[in-house]
């Protein structure tokens, strides 16, 4: 090892795919519906990230300068949160793996760094993505500061213009960011003609950021979540929590609870939880905690589905609520996506993973209570993790042992706050 790169980073990102009783099933192509081949996504994806999205083996190994770089920042603290126990007047041991320590502030940055990486390996100068509160892009575009690649970034419009800082943030790192739906794209062009004032959607960002991509041979897509090998990444958090638990005198946990939009921050987080369900014999419970105004696990469909809403991505089977599922403008602007990652909603079909909704306001009396008890502002998409904890750990009459993924600072959602502490903030939730 590096004397650079401190220990407790972990060597490999593990893949639950090796593990699973049942194999996951696999995308398909949009026009003949049969799997998809490594040379039907090479128009996307590097030849690195096209190998992960299908691989089997438990253990692939982090290449030295994404270790390098991870060093920078991993590896993440994992907090006792002794202030907040209190607060809650709770038995349970409850733990913070907090993944605001990143240069951007949030866990996205552990899959844009590798994929920065991935495609500057391929030669690849520009990349296209979609983001929705604006972590991913800001996180992608530092990363691509850090490789030599040029960035555009489709920002979905209600975030767009309600997290200007995000989008400062991104145009820092040198990214170029339009609202999407935008005029630059036929997609757009569209939505825009049949509602010029559309709050737009991951699902929508999606497929501007696909039509742009496609249409150029010198530029390649990244996608923030949902995809094997983002989920792949972000499984350094739950490795890193694993092995600080037993550094804490733990022996495993109890309970973990994740926010789930896309489903990578929840997916790196619990699938190292889960590996040692599966081949260990623990028996931790494992929370995916949605937001109720786009509820994909709770209230979706479990079918195959486009990642977009123009339908140019492959089939994915997943928890879908429809690709032309347009949620209302919550501020966890993460959170607004459609459908949720096929490796996580296969862990939910198979009873190892359990959904829960909440409701923005709650996320954010939890998110103010548990800033005012431990002093951390948690990002909007984290405090529902925050409500789902807290509300478990209050009904506990016994101790045990509960992880949180917080997995962003609220540093930039300081006006959501200030919306809700002054009563202005909605509740919301699609209609049957």
């Amino acid at each position: 090892m590096s004397a650079s790169i401190p220990h407790g980073i972990p060597t490999h990102w593990y893949n639950i795919a090796a593990d699973l009783p049942v194999a996951p099933p696999p995308h398909l192509h949009p026009g003949t519906r049969e799997p998809v081949t490594p040379e039907d996504l090479a128009g996307l994806f590097p030849s690195g990230l096209i190998a992960q999205e299908a691989a089997t083996e438990r253990y692939i190994e982090i290449p030295e300068p994404i270790r390098q770089a991870y060093a920078t920042w991993r590896p993440a603290p994992l907090i006792r949160a002794r202030e907040y126990e209190r607060a809650l007047g709770t038995p349970a041991r409850i733990y913070v793996k907090y993944e605001g320590v990143s240069p951007v502030g949030s866990h996205k940055t552990n899959t844009a760094i590798a994929q920065a990486y991935y495609n500057a390996q391929d030669g690849v100068t520009k990349l296209t993505t979609e983001t929705g509160a604006g972590q991913w892009g800001s996180a992608l575009s530092f990363a691509c500061a850090q490789f030599g690649i040029d960035l555009e970034v489709w920002q979905v419009a209600a975030s767009y213009h309600s997290k200007p800082y995000r989008r400062y943030l991104i145009e820092t790192y040198g990214g170029r960011v339009h609202p999407s739906p935008s005029p630059l794209t036929e997609v757009g062009r569209e939505l825009l003609a049949a509602d010029p004032d559309t709050p737009g959607s991951l699902g929508i960002a999606v497929s501007e950021a696909v039509e742009v991509a496609a249409a150029d041979v010198n530029t390649r897509y990244a996608l923030g979540s949902v995809l094997n090998h983002v989920v792949l990444h972000q499984t350094v958090i739950g490795q890193e929590a694993v092995e600080q638990l037993q550094t804490a005198g733990e022996t495993g946990a109890d309970a973990v609870f994740g926010c789930a939009g896309g489903g990578s921050n929840l997916a790196g987080l619990a699938f190292p939880f889960l590996r040692e369900v599966l081949t260990a014999g623990a028996e931790t419970k494992l929370f995916a905690v949605e937001p109720a105004a786009c509820p994909s696990i709770t209230r979706g469909e479990y079918r195959y589905d486009h990642g977009d809403l123009a339908g140019l991505t492959p089939l994915l089977k997943m928890h879908t609520l429809g690709q032309d599922f347009i949620p209302d403008p919550i501020h966890a602007g993460g959170l607004r996506y459609h459908g949720m990652a096929p490796l996580l909603s296969h862990t939910v079909e198979l009873g190892h993973v359990q959904g829960l909704a909440i409701d923005q306001r709650d996320a954010f009396a939890a998110g103010v209570e548990f800033a005012r008890a431990q002093g951390i502002v948690p990002a909007p998409e984290a405090s529902h993790a925050i409500a789902a904890a807290a509300a478990y750990a209050r009904e506990l009459t016994e101790p045990e042992v509960i992880v949180i993924g917080l997995s962003g600072h609220g540093q930039l959602d300081l006006p959501a706050y200030h919306s809700y502490l002054s009563g202005d903030l909605d509740s919301t939730a699609p209609q049957d």
